[in-house]
């Protein structure tokens, strides 16, 4: 039995890497699949290559546009005939290369069966739809937020998840070129790096937004979303960096942050929309060290805000990571099953964002359920969890 990383997540400290153990080695292991969603819509996926002309990469210093991969997923108006691509084979191995993972044949995740199919025509009314943006933890692939990429479509939101260039272990653009992760060369992982790669991703969000409402859109659903319901998710740094793009955009009404250490503070103005933190036990508890960059964001929150953490969770239980992981036999140290905490994740995200941008009451919020037992409601003035 040996120990693998499953590539680093993009924080510091005691929130570092997820530990995958390799339990066996299959020469034929069968195709992973993503839990099915839990609307009633079905879901349609296609991806957009955007260009922003405006500024020049943050990592890249001969590139002088940023270049971005973003995948939407959308309540459709059938199912299609063909499963949308998970990541493509070479993106597989260089995910798994980068967790030194050699258990699994590389093309292994390329393999894995979606819910969503491709350039299905999307459903809904004109600007109807709500729209959440993701962002994925640092060297990971936007494609690990997929699970809970459908899900959302499938209760009728457009989601955009959102590739952020040379953070990713791998890249894929339509010309066939596969850029890896610059950002990852850095000699230090300072403060000061993570607040760069914040403020870069916040102006990859806005950049995205302003592609997905202004008129004559890449994109022919655009029309169905509803710019004035506009929010944000990410895990790890992509958590991190949600704050940070709601505090540079006024368009992104509610946040969450997922299991993600935050490293550029709220200003002392504060912030006033709604925020959600969803963390670990073992990291987020408050009063723990690994918790005080989200206590100091909290006494900087000034609207409603929820700080919620899952017993038995690892860095990875909040992504496909743990869920793929666990069916080709690799450990991710977590003590819940994955497909429990994808339920989770899930439910809680979803209650949140029905909450603020659908005015839909949510009692899964207001405090603990007999449903979710692993999940607590955190008291950061007392540092107690119940």
């Amino acid at each position: 039995m040996t120990s693998v990383a499953f590539a680093t997540t993009g924080e510091t400290g005691s929130n570092g890497g997820a530990t995958l153990t390799a339990h066996t080695s299959a020469d034929n292991p069968a195709a992973p699949y993503l839990p099915k969603p839990t609307g009633s819509r079905p879901v349609g996926t296609t991806s957009l290559y955007l260009k922003d002309t405006s500024r020049p990469d943050p990592w890249v210093a001969e590139a002088d546009a940023r270049e971005l991969m973003v995948s939407l997923w959308y309540p459709a108006k059938s199912t299609g005939k063909q499963r949308a691509q998970y990541m493509t084979p070479m993106e597989s191995e260089l995910l798994l290369k980068d967790g030194g993972i050699t258990s699994v044949p590389y093309d292994t995740l390329s393999k894995t069966r979606t819910n969503a199919f491709t350039d299905t025509r999307p459903a809904g009314r004109k600007r109807s739809l709500p729209l959440i943006v993701l962002s994925p933890g640092f060297t990971k692939p936007r494609s690990v937020l997929t699970a809970l990429a459908e899900d959302l479509a499938s209760h009728g939101y457009v989601v955009a998840g959102i590739e952020h260039t040379y953070e990713s272990v791998a890249t894929t653009f339509p010309d066939g070129r596969v850029t890896t992760c610059v950002a990852c060369e850095a000699p230090d992982r300072t403060e000061t790096f993570w607040k760069k790669l914040d403020q870069g991703r916040a102006a990859d969000v806005s950049f995205v937004l302003d592609e997905l409402t202004r008129p004559h859109s890449k994109w022919n659903g655009a029309s169905l979303i509803d710019p004035s319901r506009i929010a944000m998710a990410g895990h790890s740094a992509g958590g991190a960096s949600t704050l940070t793009a709601m505090v540079a955009d006024s368009r992104l009404r509610a946040g969450v942050d997922i299991d993600g250490l935050t490293h550029d503070p709220i200003p002392d103005g504060g912030l006033s929309r709604p925020f959600l933190f969803l963390g670990r036990q073992s990291n987020f508890s408050p009063g723990m060290p690994s918790a005080l960059s989200w206590e100091r964001e909290w006494h900087h929150l000034t609207g409603w805000k929820r700080w919620l953490v899952v017993t038995g969770a690892a860095h990875a239980s909040f992504t496909d990571v743990a869920i793929l992981a666990e069916q080709i036999d690799l450990d991710t140290g977590a003590d819940l099953p994955a497909t429990r905490s994808m339920g989770i994740t899930r439910a809680h995200t979803r209650a949140f964002f029905d909450r603020h941008l659908r005015d839909k009451p949510e009692p899964l919020l207001e405090g603990p359920s007999t449903r979710y037992p692993e999940v607590t409601f955190c008291a950061v003035e007392t540092r107690t969890c119940a």
